[in-house]
């Protein structure tokens, strides 16, 4: 059995754990609050988004051809990855590299080629102990709510590769918040622009486009491009934030347990010990009268 000393030390030091995971589980909780304000606002303005870019590309089959919209076969792909930079939130950044690695053994065994394009470190640090995949880009310091600024070098990126043929498809592989108790890993394609099938509304059906078709599916497609990325940011930020306050919440509880058992494991060894003290006494006195 340990040493009071000793046990009083743990108790301690599970303390100061305590501390740190709760005030990491209060600091979660307030960005989590922001992040969900923040995904919820523009997740319909992403879903008319969607409906747009399957309305042009249907237009574009019928009257002009679009670099965009070319599907073609699939003999490269590039896949974008989102994960945190920090860590410690449960099984957020494992179920996303998970999910990368199971679309680059599909790549595999297809024969197509993948390239990687890693947001945050923690995806960034698994992909590149892989010889046989190529990491084209890395932004780890890309903001928690970025800006068109910040989005454009990647959407530049995408675009330039997809239009030149290096790549025949773009995916994007996210965590996409549901609620704080439940998130899901998902893979998303963007180019070709419009490549997901979704119903649209007839008033986007039957839009008069000006002042051409020819001028509008470019610009219009980049634009709707930005904002798929920039809700996948917004969804992956929350899904952290949340999972990241539960993973806390559940190590701050199992702190004060480990701590309710070395106090009680504390007190027994105290007991013992006052115990044995009074022991020694008894047995001294005794031997006094004999």
């Amino acid at each position: 059995m340990a040493s009071r000393q000793q046990i009083k030390r743990r108790i301690g030091s599970v303390k100061n754990t305590r501390q740190i995971t709760r005030a990491m589980q209060l600091m979660s909780a307030s960005k989590l609050r922001r992040a969900q304000e923040a995904v919820l606002g523009p997740r319909e303005y992403s879903a008319v988004a969607r409906q747009m870019l399957t309305q042009l590309r249907r237009l574009s089959e019928n009257d002009l051809t679009s670099d965009l919209f070319e599907k073609r076969p699939i003999k490269n792909r590039m896949i974008i990855a989102i994960s945190s930079n920090q860590g410690l939130a449960g099984a957020y950044d494992p179920n996303v590299i998970r999910r990368l690695f199971q679309e680059l053994t599909a790549d595999r065994k297809d024969g197509v080629g993948s390239s990687v394009v890693s947001i945050g470190r923690k995806v960034t640090q698994s992909v590149s102990r892989l010889h046989d995949v190529k990491v084209a880009a890395v932004y780890n310091e890309l903001p928690e709510k970025p800006s068109a600024n910040d989005i454009r070098p990647l959407l530049t990126t995408i675009i330039d590769r997809f239009t030149a043929g290096d790549v025949d498809a773009v995916d994007i592989v996210f965590t996409r918040f549901k609620s704080t108790m439940s998130q899901e890993v998902t893979v998303q394609r963007l180019l070709p622009a419009g490549f997901e099938e979704v119903e649209t509304h007839p008033e986007i059906a039957h839009a008069t486009v000006e002042p051409s078709l020819e001028e509008l599916v470019r610009a219009a497609t980049v634009r709707l491009l930005e904002a798929q990325i920039y809700q996948a940011r917004l969804e992956a930020v929350a899904s952290e934030q949340s999972m990241r306050m539960v993973a806390m919440k559940n190590a701050t509880d199992n702190a004060s347990d480990l701590i309710d058992d070395l106090t009680l494991e504390y007190n027994n060894a105290r007991q013992a010990a006052i115990t044995q003290e009074l022991a020694e006494i008894s047995g001294g006195a005794e031997a006094l009268n004999d």
